[in-house]
């Protein structure tokens, strides 16, 4: 995939007002210099969620959440980046940039996405003009509305209708080919892969078909078992990976600004059934396991996310691949946990039985992750035995590794002490730094002086004009100091991207998915003191130092490197000479 160049990013994000697609989602009252509003990311009831029009970015002090305003879409819309540059570019009436053989592949994606919508209108169709298939629907208690919502449809017997009706060229049949609708037989025979089948499409975070779910109708062999698999599948194609899709998951972002939680079934109409039923936050892996690219998925969706298994011996193994999958992700007040059903029993048979709330209140007795993780992990453990506990530990202690640092690592590690009675060095819970001007305002003691260095950031992300009153070549390169190489970049980043009026949300998108991006965060968020029209010459006052720091080190390394060429003889009189001078 073609890389989108990164001044195209900066400029579409300096054409984009944060405030006006902020405050189209979250209600925001200006606040100073500022605006303010209640965080759609987490709950409260006082506004900390602030938007800076003038640095192009927001922060929540209650959650952390911040970002530009391409941040914001990708998590509140919970758009791919690449879908978040292209809203952002349609909002600005503008075109992503890409090569030409990029542009040639995604004409070919285009097209197989419109034949999967042609595909899916299709079925809709053959639906509405089917008895049968509308029975059968009837039969699930499935009423229209909720057909439209999922846009269920019907394939009809015979191996040639949607071929007919979507083309019989060459192109119309390698592209049914290449997105899944028809299949190759053994003998090289091209048929239609869906046949007297209920249509599930699966749509991806745009809302587009991608791909298909079929339930066999009814039709039955001699011996009175349905003809054909229960349930099939389109296959993987360039569109559609069943590890990285979840069914229903547009029809829930449709439902929900801010998804309470997700509830993970594993069939189509477990999905479909819970909606009916106003359960409207349910989606289903795809005839596979729970993948890590699942679990990040449902993360990036939800902070609680409920698993529904059979009880039986094969869906608690299917509840322990989903722990793989979710450890590593357990972070930031996560939550995970397993609902296991009664034999013989489904989500769709429950909430028919027992309706939304008992369903609810089975989740509400859902087994938590960690009572789940230690009890499959001591199953055959003797813990009133030294060697049963230690054998527990050593099964622990590798996948308590995969817990990212924080509470919920931190209690898992206390828990597996408890059990087996040893010191499980959890590490001490690291307070979040307070940035200076808050612990001012909260009376506590002036921080230390910063240094020059990390001045001259903060004054770069609070005004990055100011660095095109700077030329190069920077004398303090060779400064051997924590953030000097981030201060270059900085500078070179901005001066290389001058046509473009970059605010601090451009530069910190610049360095997202870094570890500098956590830096740059907290002193974006400083509140500088004095006027805008003072912090060119406080740039300047913080990097005049620098060089003299840069020449003491470089002198006295070459004072004691004993003899000394011509070339480092002269570097060496030139230093001091400078020294001199200051």
């Amino acid at each position: 995939m073609a890389r989108i160049p990164d001044a195209f990013i900066d400029d579409l994000i300096a054409r984009t007002d944060i405030v006006e697609l902020v405050g189209a989602r979250v209600a925001l009252k200006r606040a100073g210099r500022e605006y303010q509003g209640l965080c759609p990311f987490h709950d409260e009831r006082t506004p900390s969620f602030t938007v800076s029009p003038a640095k192009q970015f927001y922060h929540c002090f209650g959650c952390g959440a911040h970002g530009s305003a391409l941040r914001f879409l990708m998590e509140f819309d919970r758009l791919e980046f690449l879908d978040a540059v292209e809203d952002l570019a349609k909002r600005a009436g503008v075109e992503v940039p890409r090569e030409t053989r990029q542009r040639n592949e995604d004409g070919g994606l285009r097209r197989m996405y419109e034949v999967l919508d042609e595909a899916a209108r299709w079925f809709r169709g053959q639906l509405a003009a089917s008895r049968r298939a509308q029975d059968y629907f009837a039969r699930r208690g499935i009423d229209a509305a909720t057909q439209d919502r999922f846009s269920l449809g019907y394939a009809p017997e015979g191996f040639d209708g949607l071929r007919n009706a979507l083309g019989t060229s060459t192109e119309a049949l390698r592209l049914l080919e290449q997105s899944g609708m028809l299949a190759r037989s053994d003998s090289g025979h091209v048929f239609v892969r869906f046949r007297y089948r209920g249509m599930f499409p699966i749509h991806d975070r745009r809302g587009r078909p991608i791909a298909f779910g079929g339930r066999v109708l009814g039709k039955t062999t001699a011996d009175g078992r349905e003809a054909g698999p229960k349930y099939l599948n389109s296959p993987e194609t360039a569109l559609f990976h069943k590890g990285r899709e979840l069914y229903g998951l547009w029809q829930v972002r449709q439902a929900h600004s801010k998804i309470p939680r997700l509830i993970v079934v594993e069939g189509y109409m477990d999905v479909v059934a819970l909606f009916q039923y106003g359960i409207t936050t349910a989606v289903a892996t795809l005839g596979t396991a729970t993948t890590p690219e699942h679990a990040e998925l449902l993360f990036r969706n939800a902070a609680d996310v409920f698993f529904c298994f059979d009880g039986d011996r094969a869906g608690r193994g299917a509840a322990w691949r989903a722990v793989e999958s979710v450890l590593p992700r357990m972070k930031e007040g996560r939550q995970a946990a397993f609902l296991f059903l009664p034999e013989g029993e489904d989500p769709d048979s429950l909430v028919r039985k027992e309706g939304a709330a008992g369903f609810d209140a089975r989740l509400s007795a859902a087994v938590p992750l960690s009572e789940f993780f230690f009890s499959e992990l001591s199953q055959d453990v003797r813990l009133d035995t030294l060697d049963g506990r230690a054998r527990l530990a050593e099964r622990c202690k590798p996948l308590l590794a995969q817990i990212p640092d924080g509470a919920f690592s931190d209690l898992m590690r206390q828990r597996l002490g408890e059990l087996c009675g040893i010191a499980t060095n959890a590490p001490a819970p690291v307070m979040p730094a307070v940035p200076a001007f808050a612990r001012r305002a909260a009376g506590h003691a002036a921080a230390p002086r910063r240094s020059l260095v990390r001045s001259a950031i903060t004054l770069l992300l609070q005004n990055p004009a100011l660095a095109l009153a700077l030329e190069p070549p920077w004398q303090f390169a060779g400064l051997r100091q924590p953030g000097v190489e981030l201060l270059i970049e900085l500078l070179d980043h901005i001066r290389a991207h001058a046509d473009v009026d970059l605010r601090a949300g451009n530069l910190i998108e610049h360095f997202a998915g870094r570890e500098e991006a956590v830096a740059l965060e907290k002193l974006a968020l400083a509140q500088l003191p004095g006027e805008a029209a003072t912090w060119q010459q406080e740039l300047f006052d913080a990097l005049a130092p620098l060089p003299r720091q840069t020449r003491q080190p470089r002198i006295e390394e070459l004072m004691g490197a004993g003899a000394l060429d011509e070339t480092e003889t002269d570097e060496l009189r030139e230093l001091l000479r400078a020294r001199t001078r200051d």
